[in-house]
């Protein structure tokens, strides 16, 4: 019979939703608990597919959690998985090297955690010899490759690698035990099971090599399907790869072009058809959507004006889908040209909205003042909120440009509306 396992990594278990909880309480409450439902959801999956294993890449875990309440949902799901006979393996994260609920709790013996030296467990299925070779952190930094510290391929056997690492790098993750992917395929492994990397990925190569991906995305920047992976190794130590969703909550950005939408009515439908259309696509149970209004409208000044009532009518409009959300809506939209003169005579709001967006948004003195602002602003927030600014200066500066030019479509919606109010 074939050895079946499901491998996931990076559930970071009760993570909040922080993005939800500040600009919208009730659907905080009602999906703050996503990473432990994604976690129901995986042992689910194990039972319903009767594998063998359930192997955990890293980052079960958030960082500093104390909460017993966490402890206590974990062994009930561990326990679910061992009275099924479901052994689980697990190796420790940078995130699960904080975890204080490590040492505090008790799990049933069918669940083993590597190490820090690295460590392999010998299975023996059905005829099929099975190697599993795993390393945990006990500090949450690993700045050198971990790859020396496993042992080389036992020979006649199936040989499967557990690992938390960034690889070569990736946008929004720290190097974490950094080691290319060719170097992975050249040790010999059967299967690597990987972790840390939030978005799945498969790297082609003689091997087979697998970075699965969170199973539940927590805000916009951990938006689409979330998955994780059920691996089946023939008789013959064949492998195969199959993708299962997870996530109770699918994050996606949903862009909407209103150049056509002439009036408020248009604008509206345009934008529902939009969140329709990426509803009927989503098989999360909810999907919670960031609105991303672009192109050229005579209506982009009241959309920036009316933000607050644009959010409300879309969301009476969606409620007749089901469990679909609007997290927020970004504004890119601009008026047609409109340097032409109006009346016969020349446009002020048009001719300013030329000045600003040309001489004065890219004055020194005035990037200088919204650099201060902006560094004020951040100093004064928590560490783990600071992330809006960019990690580097160049990042840093495309926030300065974004703030100053939605700055200045609003400034000119409001002179726009409000000369239209004096008429």
């Amino acid at each position: 019979m074939p050895f079946r396992f499901v491998h996931t990594a990076d559930i970071h278990l009760d993570s909040p939703l922080r993005s939800l909880s500040l600009r919208n309480p009730d659907l905080a409450a009602l999906i703050g608990d996503a990473t432990r439902q994604a976690l129901v959801s995986i042992v689910d999956l194990c039972l319903d597919e009767q594998v063998d294993a359930l192997i955990i890449a890293g980052d079960l875990y958030d960082g500093d959690q104390t909460s017993m309440k966490t402890a206590r949902f974990l062994a009930s799901q561990m326990e679910r998985l061992h009275q099924a006979g479901i052994a689980v393996y697990k190796i420790r994260g940078n995130h699960d090297a904080l975890s204080k609920i490590t040492a505090e709790l008790t799990l049933p013996p069918s669940l083993k955690v590597f190490n820090g030296r690295g460590e392999t467990v010998e299975i023996s299925h059905d005829g099929l010899d099975i190697v599993l070779h795993g390393l945990s952190f006990t500090k949450p930094h690993a700045p050198e490759s971990l790859l020396p510290k496993y042992k080389r391929p036992a020979p006649d056997t199936v040989n499967i690698g557990i690992m938390h690492t960034s690889l070569a790098g990736a946008p929004g993750h720290d190097l974490y035990a950094p080691i290319p992917v060719a170097d992975l395929h050249d040790w010999g492994f059967d299967y690597w099971a990987l972790g840390h990397i939030h978005t799945r990925s498969q790297h082609a190569g003689e091997r087979t090599v697998i970075m699965p991906g969170m199973p539940q995305g927590r805000d916009i920047n951990e938006a689409g399907e979330k998955t994780v992976t059920l691996v089946t190794i023939g008789d013959d130590k064949s492998i195969i790869v199959e993708e299962r969703p997870t996530s109770i909550a699918q994050f996606e950005r949903i862009p909407v072009d209103l150049s056509s939408a002439t009036d408020w009515r248009e604008a509206i439908e345009q934008i529902e058809q939009a969140v329709a259309a990426v509803r009927d696509t989503t098989r999360a149970d909810h999907l919670v959507g960031r609105l991303m209004l672009g192109g050229q409208t005579p209506l982009s000044w009241a959309l920036r004006r009316d933000r607050d009532l644009l959010l409300t009518e879309i969301e009476q409009r969606i409620e007749g889908m089901g469990k679909t959300w609007i997290e927020k809506i970004e504004l890119s939209t601009s008026a047609p040209s409109a340097n032409a003169p109006v009346n016969g005579s020349a446009d002020p709001v048009a001719e300013l909205g030329a000045l600003m967006k040309t001489d004065i948004i890219n004055q020194e003195a005035v990037r200088e003042d919204i650099r201060n602002l902006v560094t004020e602003l951040r100093d004064d927030l928590p560490a783990e909120a600071r992330a809006f600014s960019g990690k580097d200066e160049q990042e840093f500066e495309a926030l300065i440009d974004r703030l100053l030019l939605d700055g200045s479509e609003d400034i000119l919606a409001r002179l726009r509306l409000a000369g239209a109010g004096a008429d």
